[in-house]
């Protein structure tokens, strides 16, 4: 498995006679390294839950085009990360930040409950055995 925020060995790599990439086309491993350790954990925490969100919102068809798009199975998936991440890191990141995760979680909660065609039992939604049953 690949580092998610490093590329692939072998990324960006021009095609042709199989000749290695000169030193300008290497990434600057320890240019990322020290870019990486100036981003406060709050920021790290804040943007994974926003990809997360915007994901399963994807997911759930609410992007334009939709219908085209539309997989709860996939969203399902999404929403329990983001209740899991939301509910583990709550405490360290600040109401501040923690609030508008949480507000984005229970709308996207509430989105997938209206857009099941069998709803789940309360309690048993994505993400609720971390917030408990959301009610609309």
């Amino acid at each position: 498995m690949s580092d998610p925020i490093l590329p692939a060995q072998g990324a960006d790599l021009p095609a042709g006679d199989g000749a290695s990439a000169s030193d300008s086309q290497a990434p600057d491993f320890d240019a990322l390294t020290r870019d990486l350790a100036d981003v406060p954990a709050v920021e790290v925490i804040t943007t994974v839950g926003v990809h997360l969100m915007s994901a399963a919102a994807v997911k759930l068809g609410l992007a334009e085009g939709g219908e085209h798009h539309k997989d709860l199975d996939e969203a399902r998936k999404l929403i329990q990360a983001l209740a899991g991440l939301v509910e583990a890191s709550g405490t360290e990141i600040s109401p501040f930040h923690a609030a508008p995760l949480r507000d984005g979680l229970r709308s996207l909660q509430l989105a997938f409950r209206e857009a099941s065609p069998v709803p789940d039992e309360p309690g048993l939604g994505p993400g609720e055995g971390y917030t408990g049953t959301v009610f609309g």
